[in-house]
């Protein structure tokens, strides 16, 4: 086999958004003969995270992973983007970290033999967050700190505030890529972050408040409403703001709780204390990692009711998104239970999408599943469950319906009422 006309190619270029597919193309094998695929990133953590996939060449000596199935390795069958997916960390319960969105996130993409593992060729896919001419400020605005992102063109454009706070820092990937689809976004950050506590003991409602009027102040944001989207523990501090803030128009509560949970809620001279754990319903996993899944007790039961957010107050719509495979916590049960909440009030203006299979992190498209990592309310390393494939056509589905949730309650002339 001449080797030095074996290419690897990656199209319709080497450098795209994070969020978008790419072809993956092996040319001038010899045909019909084996070949490995590898992939392999550096997150800004230091994480390795790598998949790899067995593939035969075709009759002209060429393997085109849009067309061509897999026949062994992380996946199998035709997976288009299974290379990016099916990556999983080296060391494991890692989850992939991206602080700085200015630079891409790089993957290493190598074509190998498969009987002598001899390299045959190799690119590199730059996968960017930030279109260009995108606007990233950072913003120290009384208490409030967080990165704004302004997309190119002329506005005004719909705003959303990203909240993604428990654990602390800032996580801007997906707040950058939803800029890039025409919105102002502000990624917010509330603890662990430049001056902030590390570890507040309380929400405080009135932080949030301020952001939402900071966001609808900007002249590159289109009124009178503004957007939340928000996963996990930052779902119930999402419901919260639509229940008692005014200016929010459309909510978007991936795998979050209907009810307080970790500290107490503060808003003006109202508490809403979290819910208590139920420690002995945490058990373990066949290989040692903590199942916290039933941690959280039934919200809807009499001594649990306090915590609950009144989200029938709400005058947005919402979108709820939940995964049947969360074992993080039963995220089914909240979801169906705010539903329900608001039906019982009258209120149709919500949307609940299940998931099938896939795990509590639901993030941009291509992001590689999480199934497990460190919990920083638990202090230790959990199952957040999935299944990868499934996990991955969840992300793909979501992203989309976010965007055109977000387009249809946040475009509109006149704010929409429950």
């Amino acid at each position: 086999m001449a080797y030095s006309q074996i290419r690897l190619k990656i199209l319709p270029s080497v450098r795209c958004r994070f969020d978008k597919l790419v072809q993956v193309r092996v040319e001038g094998l010899t045909p019909h003969k084996q070949v490995k695929l590898r992939s392999r990133l550096v997150d800004d953590g230091g994480r390795v995270f790598k998949a790899s996939a067995l593939y035969k060449a075709d009759e002209t000596g060429q393997v085109d992973v849009c067309r061509a199935p897999s026949l062994g390795g992380s996946y199998t069958g035709v997976e288009p983007m299974g290379l990016f997916w099916a990556m999983a960390p080296e060391i494991p319960h890692g989850k992939l970290l991206k602080k700085n969105v200015l630079s891409p996130t790089l993957v290493e993409i190598e074509a190998m033999s498969a009987e002598t593992g001899e390299l045959l060729a190799s690119e590199t896919n730059e996968r960017g967050y930030m279109t260009e001419g995108m606007k990233r400020i950072p913003v120290q605005e009384g208490r409030i700190r967080g990165v704004l992102f302004i997309p190119p063109g002329e506005g005004p454009f719909p705003g959303i505030v990203d909240l993604y706070i428990l654990g602390g820092r800032l996580t801007e990937p997906r707040a950058s890529l939803l800029a890039n689809k025409g919105f102002v976004v502000l990624a917010l950050a509330y603890m662990g972050y430049e001056d902030l506590p590390k570890k507040p003991k309380k929400l405080d409602l009135e932080y949030f408040d301020e952001a939402v009027t900071y966001l609808r102040r900007q002249p590159e944001v289109k009124g009178p409403g503004i957007g939340i989207i928000s996963i996990s523990h930052s779902g119930g501090l999402a419901l919260s703001m639509s229940s008692f803030l005014s200016g929010i128009s459309a909510t978007v509560c991936i795998n979050g709780c209907n009810a307080n949970t970790a500290i107490p809620l503060h808003y003006k001279d109202l508490i809403i204390p979290p819910l208590t754990p139920v420690l002995k319903n945490i058990t373990f996993t066949d290989s040692g990692l903590l199942y916290v899944r039933n941690g959280i007790p039934d919200p809807s039961l009499e001594n649990n009711r306090a915590s609950q957010f009144p989200i029938e107050r709400a005058s947005c719509h919402f979108l709820f998104a939940v995964s049947e495979d969360d074992h993080n916590w039963n995220s089914v049960l909240f979801a169906n239970q705010a539903a329900a909440r608001l039906r019982s009030h009258g209120k149709e203006s919500f949307q609940v999408f299940t998931y099938p299979k896939a795990g509590h992190f639901l993030e941009v498209p291509y992001m590689p599943h999480c199934p497990s990592g460190f919990h920083a309310s638990v202090g230790s390393e959990v199952a957040f469950g999935g299944e990868p494939k499934a996990h991955s056509e969840a992300q793909l589905d979501l992203w989309e319906r976010v965007q055109q949730f977000f387009k249809s309650h946040l475009d509109n002339k006149s704010r929409p009422t429950c």
